[in-house]
């Protein structure tokens, strides 16, 4: 019985996925997976908050759907989201008429540029707790690298919408990172 219950909950997560994000902005890194991986330049909707990502309590979410929302915009997966202070964004689709939209007094429109990151895959509920057990164990791999060092702080980037169960939930942590030579060590 638990073993059905648990496969119907799997199947309705795949499908409310499926059905809530229409472009990925970038490929997922693999849970338990660490790479250096380079994100596309974008054009992105941001919303701030004095307080932390993880106090902001959906604070950062609702200005950021009721925006998509007004202006018809497709949910892209992932959100991203600094962590102090606190500021998540949604990349705008390809397809979305960028040139069209503005900022408001709680929506930032920006450009982002490429960007290069050290990346760790992890599976589980959106929160503090699990947000630094695997900027933990990214910073001690990249510590050993001789090729990478960081370059600023970590942000989250989360590919599952709220109604996703915590067990199924996937996010990663990035690192920003400058190629060293290893010479000058």
């Amino acid at each position: 019985m638990k073993t059905i219950l648990l496969g119907s909950l799997a199947v309705l997560t795949l499908t409310l996925n499926s059905m809530s994000a229409t472009e990925k902005a970038y490929p997922q890194t693999e849970v338990g997976r660490i790479e250096i991986k380079t994100l596309p330049a974008a054009i992105i909707i941001a919303s701030t908050s004095d307080s932390g990502y993880f106090d902001s309590n959906n604070g950062l979410f609702m200005p950021l759907f009721r925006y998509i929302q007004r202006n018809d915009i497709a949910m892209t997966t992932p959100v991203e989201a600094a962590i102090q202070p606190g500021e998540m964004y949604f990349y705008i689709t390809a397809h979305a008429a960028a040139d069209t939209l503005s900022s408001t007094e709680q929506i930032d429109l920006q450009e982002l540029p490429e960007r290069r990151v050290a990346s760790i895959g992890a599976r589980g509920s959106y929160n503090r707790c699990n947000f630094e057990s695997a900027k933990a164990t990214l910073n001690q791999w990249l510590a050993e690298q001789e090729n990478y060092k960081a370059a600023g702080p970590a942000r989250g980037a989360f590919w599952n919408g709220p109604m996703t169960p915590g067990l199924f939930k996937r996010f990663e942590v990035h690192i920003p990172v400058i190629e060293t030579d290893p010479d000058e060590k």
